[in-house]
Parts: structure tokens; C-alpha cells; sequence
């Protein structure tokens, strides 16, 4: 992003901003369990710098849990079961809850036939795809994952086109290290993040050139033309290529899965409901080349991409999900910056579902 933002900033600790979550899921009505499992995943998608999947989204979660969109206290449940290939229905529930649940019966599966396809269907909002991509990683497999979106209106324009028709379906692999941080490539197949132009628009800043088009097809840096119509368009990255997996991850998300692609027979008048599907491969590579050699050709190849000497200005070569694990460290030690805008609307949220005011962290770290 680009310019002075035109409101205010305030870090908050991620104990308290954990905490402040849970209270305003449980007042929601979540259980316990279901309140921890939201506030972990967007705490930590605000750790690692990726506040477009943080705690800002708390008050669309809330809204649709109000309307029904959410299922509060939901489950994943098992509708196709071939062994090492299952399709599992979310029911909208909160993904957080039914992500963790697909993940958790694929891993099983995996270990078990060291390989598990999982189709994730009619989930509400996963969040971070990274946080389920790290699950995997934790049990030693391999994984990747396709995602779409639908139930609200489109955002991201096709490669050459001048109006929206997916939204920001986005891809992922994890590959574990033995003894270290897994990697982790996760991003949007748009150009940015739709949280990333609401964090944008509640800072009142415009963003970089090269990322938005307006309502007539012409750029724009104005993140305002996603929120007031006639509205514009996220362009895909990487121009056809970014574009053209865009449309593989609606694709193999959505068709392949059973879940349904974003298309006028998904698409929501009023453009709140948030349903994710995704389709997963989790691999286990003692049964490919087998685990000792992956795990000795991972560091080979890992330490050899690292010794590259830098470019000029730059002070080392990152491997996929280095740069968010330096801004946790920064941001456990120094607080979660919100900017005041989200952080009046997650006041208003906690209020709205009756958090007792002694339960709301005023007072901010700095």
C-alpha cells in the first residue's frame, strides 16, 4: 500500500487480541473449543503479517452467523468415502472448525494409504489456506491445496477482462523439514487479497498501481471501487498465468469436488455468505521416494536456493513462508498493529453480541 493512511494505528498483544476473539465468539454463542479454533487461526494470520485473514474478519463472521450463513457449532461430515479419496460436506460451518476436521480425517487417511485426495465442500470461510497446509506439514506429509470461493459477488476480472468473474481462489503446498519450519507457499491467484483491500479502505490509503481496475476496465488506485458500485475488479496476478490458475482452482475446487464453482447459480444478491471449497492432496513420502531421501534432498535443495547471493539492496534469499515467521517474531514482541477503523468495527461487533465492556482490551500495547 501506498501513501499516509488517513486513520490512526494501535497494536494490540496477541494474548489479548486472542482473548478478545474467543470472548466475542463465545457471547456469539460458539462453544469453547469452537471459539479457541477461530481465535488461533486469525491471531495467527495477523501474526504472520496476513491481516487480510485476521481478526478484521471477525465482523463478517458474526454477521453471518446472525443470518444463518455460519452454522455455529457445526461439523464435518463424510458424504463419499473411497478409502484414500473422500468428499467431506462443511454445512457452513465455521472453517476453522470444519477445515481442521477434513484436515484431521486426511492425515489419517494418508498415513494410512499414503496418499489422501480430500474434497472439502460447502464450507464457510477457511481463512488462511497456509494454516491447514502447516497442519499437514506437522505430520510429516506432504500436502496441497486448490480453493474457491462463492456466495458473495465476483472480484477478480480474467486475464484481459474488464469485469470480475471468480474471486481470489487461492493455491498452496507445504513441504515439511525435518527439525525446522515447514514451506510454505501460499497465496491469492489475485493480485492481492480482497481483506487486503478492506484493510486498505478501512485505512483510507490507495493502493499500488497495477492491482485494481475500475468499473470501466481502467486501472485505478482506489480501493474504494470494490465497496461502492458500479464496482471494479482485483486483477489476476501474473497476467495469463495467474489468471489461467485461477481459473484450475475454481475448477478443481469447485467442479471436481462436487462443491460448485462462483457463477450466477451461486452468486448472492447480497453478497455476504463466504463459502469456501477445497480440494487437498496430502502425500506421505515414505511411499514416493521414501522419507529419509526426501527429507535429505529437501535440506540439499533447501540450503543450495539459500546460498544464492543476493541482489544488490537485498539481505538474503527467503524461502517460501520465511518472511512471515520474521514478522511473528516482530509482531509477538512488539504487538498486532490494527488500524482504528477494524478496530472500531470489532468494538462494535463485540458489543453487538453483548461482550461486557470489563472483557474489551482498551488499553493497547505499544
Amino acid at each position: 500500500m501506498v501513501g499516509q493512511s488517513g486513520v490512526g494505528e494501535i497494536r494490540i498483544k496477541p494474548d489479548r487480541l486472542h482473548a478478545f476473539t474467543v470472548a466475542i465468539c463465545r457471547a456469539d454463542g460458539s462453544s469453547a473449543e469452537e471459539a479457541k479454533l477461530v481465535a488461533d487461526q486469525l491471531v495467527l494470520a495477523n501474526l504472520f503479517g496476513h491481516d487480510s485473514h485476521g481478526v478484521g474478519m471477525m465482523p463478517s463472521y458474526i454477521q453471518n452467523t446472525t443470518t444463518g450463513r455460519c452454522i455455529r457449532n457445526h461439523h464435518a461430515t463424510i458424504v463419499k468415502d473411497n478409502g484414500a479419496v473422500i468428499v467431506i460436506d462443511g454445512g457452513a460451518g465455521y472453517g476453522q472448525v470444519i477445515a481442521k476436521e477434513a484436515m484431521d480425517i486426511g492425515i489419517e487417511r494418508a498415513t494410512k494409504h499414503g496418499v489422501c485426495v480430500v474434497g472439502l465442500t460447502n464450507s464457510h470461510h477457511i481463512g488462511r489456506i497456509g494454516h491447514w497446509a502447516e497442519q499437514c506439514a506437522r505430520a510429516g506429509l506432504v500436502s496441497t491445496h486448490w480453493v474457491n470461493v462463492h456466495g458473495h459477488k465476483s472480484l477478480v476480472a480474467p486475464f484481459a477482462g474488464a469485469e470480475a468473474r471468480f474471486t481470489t481462489n487461492p493455491y498452496c503446498t507445504a513441504i515439511p523439514r525435518k527439525g525446522h519450519e515447514p514451506i510454505v507457499l501460499d497465496f491469492a491467484t489475485s493480485q492481492v487479497a480482497m481483506g487486503k483491500v478492506r484493510v486498505a479502505n478501512n485505512k483510507k490509503v490507495e493502493m499500488e498501481s497495477g492491482l485494481l481496475i475500475d468499473a470501466e476496465g481502467r486501472p485505478t488506485v482506489d480501493p474504494a471501487v470494490m465497496y461502492n458500485s458500479p464496482y471494479g475488479a482485483i486483477l489476476p496476478f501474473g497476467l495469463h498465468k495467474g489468471g489461467g490458475l485461477a481459473v484450475i482452482c475454481d475448477l478443481l475446487a469447485g467442479a471436481l469436488t462436487g462443491g460448485r464453482t462462483h457463477s450466477p447459480r451461486t452468486i448472492k444478491k447480497d453478497g455476504h455468505d463466504i463459502i469456501n471449497n477445497m480440494l487437498s492432496v496430502i502425500i506421505d513420502p515414505e511411499t514416493m521416494g521414501g522419507t529419509e531421501f526426501f527429507e535429505d534432498e529437501v535440506e540439499t535443495f533447501f540450503k543450495w536456493v539459500k546460498s544464492a547471493r543476493p541482489q544488490p539492496g537485498v539481505e538474503e534469499v527467503l524461502m517460501p513462508g520465511e518472511p512471515e515467521r520474521a514478522r511473528r517474531q516482530d509482531r509477538e514482541k512488539n504487538g498486532i498493529p490494527i488500524d482504528t477503523t477494524t478496530w472500531q468495527q470489532l468494538l462494535d461487533v463485540a458489543r453487538k453480541v453483548r461482550v461486557n465492556d470489563t472483557e474489551i482490551p482498551h488499553v493497547t500495547s505499544t
